[in-house]
């Protein structure tokens, strides 16, 4: 627990507390108007109070390593919040939807917790650039994911996700996607037209195909390439049009 007396520093704009066994924030976190950072991971924190939507000047909200299951409705009221830890909590599986007001979130980790979809809120979340949800138990991603329009960065690894969307090569911002250890068996033609895409992993995922990528001139190159990177990516499209333009023609024969 932490003392009322920290009131008393109601001024404060910054709070760290880490491994100090923290089991709960007092819900007189909201007299701390000036609040901009509130760092409490790596505690064992049980609940978020109703308390912490009081913050309008919160940018930074880091909750890792704790045990909180839910998150309430009125951190949506937190409008200045641009960064959202919530990450190996465990047990987190949805968030409210009213955390679509907040415009300004940009940074969010959801990564080691019991989410199966990726939640409503953060489709809707126009700033958002950056997510983790690896570690979950996604089966598939939505077919509206392509509302995530300015999002840049997406970790998916270690999730059971089968598919991808079509709509999925329509996230023109977006440069980086992790989906290692799921289990898709096929990549989608759609993902070439991914101009923007720099980097993509597909390792240990039980795809159809088996793509051999061309032998490196030298070390130095194979060393900087990915062998389930965009080069695979591409190859293995190739690969798969050519496999089924063949079966259309053995049909037509």
């Amino acid at each position: 627990m932490l003392p009322s007396c920290l009131l008393k520093l109601n001024h404060l704009q910054e709070w760290q507390l880490h491994r100090i066994s923290l089991v709960k924030i007092p819900e007189f976190i909201g007299s701390f108007q000036n609040l901009i950072v509130l760092d409490l991971s790596r505690n064992a924190i049980e609940k978020l109070p109703k308390e912490i939507g009081q913050l309008p000047n919160l940018q930074e909200l880091l909750l890792s390593y704790n045990k909180i299951k839910s998150v309430p409705k009125e951190l949506s009221n937190c409008i200045s919040l641009g960064r959202l830890e919530l990450a190996v909590n465990r047990d987190i599986c949805d968030l409210p939807l009213q955390l679509s007001d907040l415009k300004k979130l940009y940074h969010v980790d959801l990564s080691m917790n019991q989410f199966t979809t990726i939640p409503s809120a953060l489709l809707n979340m126009p700033s958002l650039e950056w997510l983790d949800m690896g570690s979950n138990k996604l089966q598939q991603l939505p077919d509206t994911i392509d509302r995530m329009e300015n999002l840049h960065t997406l970790w998916l690894q270690r999730n059971k996700i089968t598919r991808l969307p079509e709509t999925i090569s329509n996230m023109k911002n977006l440069s980086t996607l992790v989906l290692s250890n799921n289990e898709l068996r096929d990549i989608p033609a759609c993902m070439q037209q991914m101009t923007n895409l720099r980097f993509v992993n597909f390792r240990d995922n039980p795809l159809e195909l088996q793509v051999t990528l061309p032998l490196c001139k030298n070390t130095e190159e194979e060393e900087e390439r990915e062998l389930f990177g965009i080069q695979f990516m591409h190859m293995y499209i190739q690969e798969s049009l050519s496999r089924a333009g063949m079966k259309i023609c053995i049909v037509c024969n």
